[in-house]
């Protein structure tokens, strides 16, 4: 089984104050545990740096580097995924949704994946299971 993993996910496995994060340590634990395959794409990583620097600083994103980013398995967005999320991103015309959303659900779509790793409501609106 693939499940997507979302940026909000990752968050909550490493920040120990969010409130998420004891259901995220533990689905964490039993996905990679299980031998599911984990699967993000190359904007998730971006963001999900980007995040974990402002919030919680350099060393929980070696921690990121180091432990999490090894375990996943990156799709690299091409200009046609990109170009899909865009109009679907302008579509939308929503202010809280974000192109890197985009990209996930259209990654999704591709790859046929239904299951999210994610505390972002916005993969439910889609049509997509969270875990």
């Amino acid at each position: 089984m693939n499940v997507f993993v979302d940026t909000s996910a990752i968050l909550a496995v490493l920040d120990a104050g969010d409130a998420n994060h004891a259901q995220a340590k533990a689905i964490w634990e039993k996905t990679v545990g299980a031998g599911t395959e984990l699967v993000c794409h190359n904007y998730i990583l971006v963001e999900t740096s980007a995040v974990i620097l402002r919030r919680l600083g350099l060393e929980a994103v070696r921690v990121f580097e180091q432990d999490i980013v090894p375990v996943l398995r990156l799709v690299w967005v091409t200009r046609e995924v990109h170009e899909s999320a865009v109009s679907a991103h302008l579509l939308a015309s929503r202010r809280t949704l974000s192109l890197v959303d985009c990209v996930s659900f259209e990654i999704m779509r591709r790859t046929g994946i239904r299951s999210a790793f994610a505390f972002d409501r916005h993969f439910q609106e889609y049509g997509y299971e969270l875990t």
